[in-house]
């Protein structure tokens, strides 16, 4: 009698067992279902927040011109005045073409000139990989032909557009007339500067590339705008580089920088062509403050002023190397004044000359 009772007890036992885990089950799977809905509400709002900034930030700030096929896939192109020659304005990494809204209306009183947005960028398609300066210029030259600019033109190129317009100039040398470099990079640069500059260009370019391949998390789901926001940062032309194609695209630029920098040394003609070089005479840029030793910031400064930039100047026998006053590295902000400046004096030598 005593074991029967003990194995009746035991049944009751695992039984209320078994009721307990299936009532724990039950819990965790409407706990689990719950995360699940709210995660999926989560994407929801943070796509339709996107998606509804996006289309309010393009109402508001519409970018100026119109798309034109370069084969296959089509460039955002926006010509104004009138007058040749005509300046076409090159701007420097991750930069879309509003870099110039101060500087092209200002030119646009006197020529025509004409912006863009690079394959990837702002309003532009995707383009072709890799985005090296070859690809660029030779994408620039069938923009023109297709969009009916005739040459000649004056090229400027801020930064790493700076490259893009050499590389253009070496490979149709007969269709331009002077070029303007803004700060422009320099191909002994990645050998010249300060080891620790080479060891912080190595950690933009990680971070490029986790944000390009995280972009569905920073882009589609408002995180990066999110983030845009609580830095203080410009709406104004946020929705041109909240895209996924924008991230892809200035990724792989930086990534086939050096790849560039050889392209520009071996496609230069620029010989005794007009060549304006502004070389900015301050250096903001905090990331190169913050992240290099006083003694290394200083020695970048140094080798940027004094030498690099007077090599540019010495790629043609009639270049010149001109200071900006009161301007970091981007001198179309900073200083939109200097380059217009600049290109007046090419325009005004080259109508001399014809």
């Amino acid at each position: 009698m005593r074991t029967r009772a003990i194995e009746r007890r035991d049944v009751v036992i695992w039984c209320y067992l078994r009721k307990g885990r299936s009532h724990m089950l039950r819990w965790l799977c409407i706990a689990a279902l719950s995360l699940c809905v709210l995660a999926i509400l989560l994407v929801l709002a943070g796509a339709s927040y996107q998606a509804i900034e996006t289309r309010r930030d393009a109402r508001r700030f519409p970018e100026s011109g119109r798309l034109v096929n370069v084969g296959g896939y089509r460039l955002m192109f926006n010509c104004t005045g009138a007058g040749s020659p005509t300046v076409i304005l090159e701007a420097g990494w991750g930069d879309v073409s509003i870099e110039w809204r101060t500087v092209q209306p200002e030119i646009a009183k006197f020529s025509r000139v004409c912006s863009y947005d690079r394959a990837g960028y702002g309003g532009s398609d995707s383009g072709s990989m890799p985005r090296t300066s070859l690809q660029i210029a030779t994408e620039l030259h069938t923009l023109l032909k297709n969009a009916g600019e005739m040459p000649p033109y004056i090229l400027v190129g801020s930064s790493f557009g700076g490259y893009n317009v050499r590389v253009f100039n070496g490979l149709y040398p007969n269709e331009v007339e002077g070029i303007v470099l803004a700060d422009a990079t320099q191909e002994d640069q990645y050998e010249l500067l300060p080891k620790a500059w080479n060891a912080l260009s190595a950690a933009q370019l990680r971070h490029s590339e986790r944000l390009a391949r995280y972009s569905f998390f920073v882009v589609d789901l408002g995180i990066g705008r999110l983030m845009l926001r609580a830095q203080g940062g410009r709406d104004d032309g946020a929705y041109l580089i909240l895209q996924r194609k924008y991230l892809i695209a200035r990724t792989s630029e930086l990534r086939e920088i050096r790849v560039s920098a050889e392209q520009a040394r071996t496609a230069d003609h620029i010989s005794d062509k007009p060549l304006i070089v502004l070389t900015a005479a301050e250096n903001t840029d905090t990331t190169l403050s913050n992240g290099l030793s006083k003694q290394d910031f200083e020695a970048f400064q140094r080798i940027w002023v004094d030498d690099l930039q007077m090599r540019l100047a010495g790629l043609s026998s009639r270049g010149r190397r001109v200071m900006v006053s009161g301007s970091g590295h981007d001198i179309p902000s900073d200083r939109p004044d200097s380059i217009v400046n600049a290109v007046r004096e090419l325009r005004a030598e080259a109508t001399t000359q014809n």
